[in-house]
């Protein structure tokens, strides 16, 4: 029997769940995660392995109507993969098509490939079967789908159909990662994102989308079984850095200590970090900034 493989974008409109499918499918967190549309902002890749074949996902930015060049730049880079991979697996949650103002976006993207495409309506554990049916229904008459498979990212059900769907339509190929590497990217930029995603949760309102992480310094020290991080938060003005950091520093604090702890788990390591907050005036909106954060 022939090895099989294949790129799987995952796609969707914002805040359905992508990355939690990632997370789920890879039985580790490569992807950070949070109640608020629009976390995600880069495309992550995933390596999922098995001995006859090998699924490389590639997370993306949720598909939305953009507000400013970060927000450009994550539709962009959403929409780049679908010429990059060999099937698209559209992500979308409990809404009827129609009242997600979304979702005419997402199915222009997807109607002008030729690709397989495979449906997945997640978040099943927050709906009753009945109700469940018609928005199955309403999607099948918008799109020819492969397949339509309800799951629950969250708690892993109806994902091994998923997956026996998804296997159907590789083709034979290479492996095209060693089969213990789960994702191309380096620690520098998971920890940026476990603490980019602290501040999703520990803070409001505009706070989180206008605050960008960089880790500028990483050292392992084997010998004690350390790691020693320094990382940046930059915001776009003054107001937001009082915020970051919180009266008596009480927010920063608490930030570090969250993020310290995913990372302290993750990395199987004991952690010291040090955070600090700058001010780089308007970087959502200003091209050159964005390359430098990374975007």
């Amino acid at each position: 029997m022939s090895f099989l493989s294949g790129f799987i974008a995952i796609i969707g409109p914002p805040n359905v769940g992508k990355s939690t499918l990632l997370n789920r499918f890879l039985g580790q967190k490569i992807a950070i995660t949070s109640p608020k549309p629009q976390t995600t902002r880069n495309r992550i890749l995933g390596i999922y392995n098995e001995d006859e074949c090998q699924m490389v996902f590639i997370d993306t930015p949720g598909i939305h109507q953009t507000r400013s060049l970060l927000h450009e730049s994550m539709v962009r880079s959403a929409k780049a993969s679908l010429g990059e991979v060999d099937i698209i697996l559209l992500v979308v949650g409990l809404e009827e098509p129609g009242n997600n103002k979304e979702m005419n976006i997402v199915l222009g993207v997807l109607k002008r490939t030729a690709k397989p495409a495979i449906l997945a309506v997640n978040k099943i554990d927050l709906i009753k079967k009945e109700r469940l049916l018609p928005i199955i229904e309403s999607y099948s008459r918008l799109h020819c789908f492969d397949s339509i498979i309800p799951i629950s990212a969250l708690y892993g059900d109806g994902l091994e159909t998923l997956k026996e769907e998804l296997k159907k339509r590789l083709s034979p190929g290479p492996q095209f990662f060693p089969p213990e590497m789960r994702t191309d990217q380096p620690e520098e930029f998971l920890i940026a994102e476990i603490i980019r995603e602290k501040i999703y949760y520990e803070t409001r309102e505009e706070l989180p989308y206008s605050s960008a992480v960089v880790v500028e310094r990483l050292e392992e020290d084997p010998k004690t079984n350390f790691l020693t991080v320094m990382a940046v938060i930059y915001v776009e003005r003054a107001s937001q850095k009082g915020m970051i950091i919180g009266k008596d520093g009480r927010m920063i604090k608490r930030i570090g200590k969250s993020a310290r702890i995913e990372i302290e788990r993750i990395f199987s390591l004991k952690v010291y970090l040090e955070l600090f907050v700058k001010v780089k005036k308007r970087w959502s909106s200003d091209t050159r900034s964005l390359r430098s954060l990374g975007y």
